[in-house]
């Protein structure tokens, strides 16, 4: 038997000898070290997002300036080498000596965590910033870093290479500008990625320009092999204009955007909102100029206020009767486009990534903000009043007939696991975390699957024919599609606002899909379901996309699988063959078949390809034998799956309203744009 490889690293207490955790086995991390140590700590990942974050810590630096009205312009820009300029036109970080650390201002921010201006002592009033560790992240994460400040009539500059500066600071020449340029190339030693997504740079840019009014924020990509692209971004109208975005392809209730700007004990309170006829709401809460995707208290002051201020106004113009009972929660964002944004002097967020505000004073000013304006806002819009109100009631009536069907359909058993769909085939296993649920098209792919599958934990859910588009559905509709009900059931997790994430029954719920158009359609129309409705699956990390190989190659016993077109022809070229420039006219494709064929056009395809290579073109999971789909799909030490994020929610939001809303023209004009980058399309 192999020897057991734990016991190579288990070591048993010699009886009398003492035991070495002293003070000397404490590891103290000086200067940068813990950030290069643990940069997830700092900027949430090493990956693509924290690639990105190293660019938001500057920008928000320079944000933070024009917040305190000292800048009106942040630029980004893209240069070749993996470089990137940030630039502000603010006062400039100081360049003075610091008393405390003996280095100049500029050293001191640069390499010391935790030091800033914004502590207080006059630095700044509102900032994004909390933990003062932003610049000196980048600094530390970065290979190279240039700091150049122009301030007083002076350039001053200092370069860093891995967070270490290379001289002391000095004066390199005379300026009549002022403000800060911070060039720097992340660390490949760190990041597993280093290629900046342009789309994403551009989003970012462009919501912080709608939440800083009068700023102008510039972006250029001036990368090698790019074309040269230059965006600027200035919004008058602020998070209003926010908002007229993200309506732009709805029918909207009230034409006249509600907005309130409001200074109040040191603190601010804007705040934009419009309903349209959608089913969803979409509403951003930020905080200092940062989005918190976990809401906090300045959210739980909006809606508090928003459903008491309806159910007021309702009641005043006898819209609600006096045995009608009154709008829940709900009942009033359905349909909801909302910008919350507040600014505060010493914002407490939950956890490193802000995602969450925690004053507990915000929830009262918002409430009390809001409230008033709102209120006002609906006495003298009247007629906007009325359709934003009749709206709810159409929600409050949507939701009744839904909990009769939620009734009828999702009673206690089934949920309980006790009545599971009879299509279903189901794990053994009853432990969540062990177990993954494979929603599967069609039931050929689901014989397929069933049979290749591992019984202790996978189990298979096929789908028959494609589900009702909930875009454009109520619940009480979504319950009547029989597979949107047996999906419900399975999961055992309950839908909407009885969704409850502790009951889910598979950790891993996997989307396995053919690849052809009729499986990208079903693949996207169950992402709508989820994003809409089950949405803490996704940013809970449980939903996930399986990626069956496109292509079978074999030389004689010797099969491999590929999941592109250039990995095909690279495993050719591996088994010796020639890749034809000929397209392929069948699912499976003979280099060389073993009858000698006579034709002419035989004779040139053998020319073109002596070895002799089968490629079989998989359009179908069901083309595959359960072996096969568990070796190339379902083995979970082989396969590859990708899992669903939410990067950007309003972005998100926008695309699925695009793509599954009931406006033709900008889905059309979608699909027009994108054309050219669609891979692997089978018509």
């Amino acid at each position: 038997m192999p020897k057991n490889p734990i016991k190579k690293i288990i070591k048993k207490p010699v009886p009398g000898k003492k035991d070495s955790y002293d003070a000397a086995a404490i590891t103290v991390l000086e200067g940068l070290d813990p950030v290069r140590k643990r940069p997830g700590m700092y900027i949430g990942s090493t990956g693509k997002d924290g690639l990105h974050h190293l660019i938001w810590e500057v920008v928000d630096n320079g944000i933070d300036e024009a917040m305190a009205g000292y800048a009106t312009e942040v630029s980004v820009k893209l240069l070749s080498d993996g470089m990137v300029e940030v630039t502000d036109n603010g006062r400039g970080i100081p360049v003075d000596k610091h008393k405390a650390t003996g280095l100049s201002a500029l050293e001191t921010v640069l390499t010391k965590l935790h030091a800033g201006g914004k502590f207080g002592g006059g630095g700044y009033k509102v900032s994004g910033g909390l933990h003062g560790v932003g610049v000196s992240v980048v600094n530390a994460l970065s290979e190279y870093l240039k700091a150049e400040v122009h301030r007083d009539g002076k350039i001053w500059m200092q370069e860093y290479k891995r967070g270490i500066p290379v001289k002391k600071i000095k004066v390199t020449g005379n300026t009549k500008k002022r403000g800060t340029v911070i060039t720097f190339n992340p660390d490949p030693q760190i990041f597993s990625e280093l290629e900046f997504s342009w789309g994403k740079i551009l989003d970012r840019l462009r919501q912080q320009a709608y939440l800083t009014k009068g700023v102008t924020l510039k972006a250029s990509d001036c990368r090698k092999g790019h074309r040269q692209k230059d965006y600027r971004f200035y919004f008058e109208g602020g998070i209003k204009a926010y908002i007229k975005s993200l309506n732009h392809n709805r029918t909207v209730k009230n034409e006249t955007i509600f907005y309130v700007e409001k200074e109040i004990n040191d603190s601010k309170v804007e705040i934009a909102l419009q309903y349209n006829d959608g089913f969803n709401e979409t509403v951003l809460p930020f905080a200092n100029n940062i989005i918190n995707n976990e809401g906090g208290s300045h959210m739980a002051g909006f809606r508090n206020s928003l459903t008491r201020t309806l159910n007021s106004c309702a009641r005043a113009k006898n819209i609600l009767k006096e045995k009608e009972e009154n709008l829940t929660g709900d009942d009033v964002r359905e349909g909801l486009t909302a910008i919350i944004s507040v600014k505060l002097t010493d914002p407490q967020f939950e956890g490193q990534t802000k995602g969450k505000l925690g004053n507990p004073e915000m929830k009262t000013y918002v409430e009390q903000v809001f409230g008033e304006a709102f209120g006002i806002f609906l006495e003298e819009h009247p007629k906007e009043a009325e359709a934003m109100i009749g709206k709810c009631i159409l929600s409050a009536q949507a939701r009744i007939a839904a909990r009769t069907a939620r009734t009828a359909i999702l009673r206690k058993g089934a949920l309980d696991g006790l009545t599971l769909p009879g299509k279903l085939s189901d794990c053994s296993s009853r432990k969540p975390e062990e177990c993954e649920l494979y929603i599967v098209e069609g039931d050929s792919a689901g014989g397929s699957a069933k049979q290749g599958r591992d019984r202790k934990f996978q189990a298979i859910l096929p789908l028959r024919g494609k589900i009702l588009n909930v875009e454009r559905a109520r619940l009480d509709k979504m319950l009547a599609n029989n597979e949107i009900k047996n999906l419900v059931i399975a999961m055992g997790t309950n839908i909407d606002e009885q969704f409850d994430l502790e009951k889910l029954r598979y950790h891993r719920i996997i989307i396995m899909t053919d690849a052809d158009v009729d499986g990208a359609h079903i693949r996207t129309l169950l992402l709508t379901l989820f994003f809409r409705h089950f949405n803490p699956l996704i940013t809970n990390g449980n939903l996930y996309i399986a990626q069956p190989p496109l292509y079978q190659i074999k030389k004689g016993a010797a099969a491999k699988y590929a999941y592109s077109d250039e990995e095909k022809e690279k495993i050719i070229k591996e088994m010796g063959g020639m890749v034809s420039e000929a397209s392929e006219q069948s699912d499976a494709e003979d280099f060389e078949g073993e009858e000698e064929e006579k034709s002419e056009e035989a004779e040139v395809k053998k020319t073109k390809a002596p070895a002799k290579i089968n490629i079989q073109r998989y359009k179908g999971l069901g083309e595959m034998n359960p072996e096969q789909l568990w070796e190339t799909t379902m083995d979970p030490q082989k396969r590859i799956v990708k899992q669903v994020m939410i990067e950007d929610v309003a972005k998100a939001d926008e695309i699925f309203e695009i793509l599954m809303g009931g406006d033709v023209a900008p889905r059309k004009h979608f699909i027009q744009t994108h054309a050219g980058k669609v891979e692997n399309l089978d018509v």
